[in-house]
């Protein structure tokens, strides 16, 4: 079974939850509801992996925002490069 037909979001009524347009208001609540969901989720780490490493831009995935998910992309760029140069020295 793929980890997608193990996921909590899927027995969601609105989809949309997930894809909140706005960073502010009524928006945050929504985020925080779409994380919640994401929290009880058995499969939210290969979500939030899949998320990362296919660049998903849009939407709440892994219990993440879309800027939270760039800072994690951020984060292992400056790891990669760190244990490249040091590799190399």
């Amino acid at each position: 079974m793929h980890w997608r037909e193990r996921a909590a979001c899927l027995y969601v009524e609105d989809p949309d939850l997930f894809f909140p347009i706005g960073h502010s208001g009524p928006t945050l609540e929504q985020i925080e509801e779409a994380k919640a969901i994401c929290g009880r989720c058995p499969v939210m780490e290969q979500c939030l992996n899949w998320a990362v490493w296919v660049e998903q831009v849009e939407g709440i995935w892994g219990g993440t925002t879309e800027s939270e998910r760039r800072a994690i992309r951020r984060l292992e760029a400056r790891r990669a490069a760190r244990t490249r140069v040091s590799t190399v020295a």
